[in-house]
């Protein structure tokens, strides 16, 4: 498979430097561009990680994968659901040829970014002891800025894959499970602020009248 390309646009977006600051690289020689039949410049994306100083994949570690799962409640776990998605996505491995290092499974809110397993699929690959991760559809990763966590993970080289591109009807009332979730957990800290403040304005106007 040939070596992806970065145009000079993704290039300073990955690095976080100006178009200017990349010409001095390639003038110094710390960063080298090659050239297109239409001569653009295009950067290699290994030399780009290199700079960043992530180091390049261990090839040995080919389809070297983990497995992630996840339902909302414990109420899907009792009945099931998570044994079941799991069993799926070990089939879809197994189908795949992909050699499963990790199987990680938990209950836990799609928008909670604190769940335990997650962090550790963080760690596996920041260490670098995968390079792709296997999960039935993005929601099972997270409710939003799935496009971040793909962002991130493909900076170490490791790629997410969706056995669904498409959420199925039956995950609807998980959804609205973890929105009316989101919003109880809103109100609370609201009202407890209003609560907090009042208390305050009593204690103030006391304190008035007793001087």
């Amino acid at each position: 498979m040939s070596e992806k390309l970065l145009t000079t646009a993704e290039t300073c977006k990955i690095l976080n430097v100006t178009r200017w600051t990349l010409k001095k690289w390639e003038d110094s020689g710390k960063l080298k561009p090659i050239r297109t039949t239409g001569g653009h410049r295009r950067f290699r994306e290994s030399e780009v990680n290199l700079l960043m100083g992530v180091q390049p994949l261990d090839t040995t570690n080919k389809n070297v994968v983990a497995v992630y799962c996840r339902v909302s409640s414990h109420d899907q776990k009792k009945k099931g659901d998570l044994d079941r998605q799991k069993a799926r996505t070990l089939e879809y491995c197994a189908k795949k040829n992909y050699k499963v290092e990790h199987v990680l499974a938990e209950v836990g809110s799609g928008m909670n970014d604190n769940r335990a397993k997650l962090k550790r699929l963080f760690h596996l690959v920041r260490s670098r002891l995968i390079n792709r991760i296997i999960v039935e559809h993005r929601d099972r990763l997270t409710r939003f800025n799935y496009n971040y966590l793909d962002a991130f993970f493909s900076s170490y080289g490791v790629q997410i894959e969706l056995m669904e591109e498409v959420l199925p009807q039956s995950y609807e009332a998980e959804l609205v499970e973890d929105i009316i979730s989101l919003m109880a957990s809103f109100s609370a800290k609201i009202y407890g602020r209003r609560s907090s403040q009042r208390r305050k304005n009593h204690l103030r106007v006391v304190g008035g009248d007793s001087k």
